[in-house]
């Protein structure tokens, strides 16, 4: 079984490489994911499906090359918080927007179960304008 910092760095990793499948991988099929108020994806969302749909898939029907850049990775037990840097191209209004992150993981039995995002709306916002 994946440790928790494993299972996250897996996750990272293939969204790296564009596998989408890959960053599902280590989900529960019911991990609740919570996306910062003010974000144009800001919501709770349950199960692999709600996030594909409602994020990734959403996100990448906004933004050219948006990805996110995972500088340092915090472990303490099951939980994992990482910090880093989101970047991207807004499709409507061809501005870029770099905005600082933290995602705060819960990861049970090698499962990654939940997910919040903490961020910078207002840098993402302003390239969306």
């Amino acid at each position: 079984m994946k440790s928790p910092r494993e299972v996250i760095e897996s996750h990272y990793a293939a969204g790296e490489r564009g596998d989408l499948p890959g960053m599902f991988a280590d989900f529960a099929t019911d991990i609740v994911w919570t996306e910062a108020d003010g974000f144009p994806m800001a919501g709770t969302y349950v199960g692999v499906d709600s996030v594909r749909d409602n994020v990734f898939v959403a996100l990448a029907k906004e933004w050219d090359g948006w990805a996110v850049a995972i500088d340092e990775l915090v472990v303490d037990g099951e939980t994992v918080v990482g910090i880093g840097t989101y970047t991207g191209t807004n499709k409507a209004t061809g501005k870029s927007c770099s905005a600082r992150v933290a995602h705060i993981w819960r990861v049970q039995g090698g499962r990654a179960v939940k997910f919040e995002q903490i961020t910078d709306s207002a840098e993402v916002l302003d390239a969306m304008h």
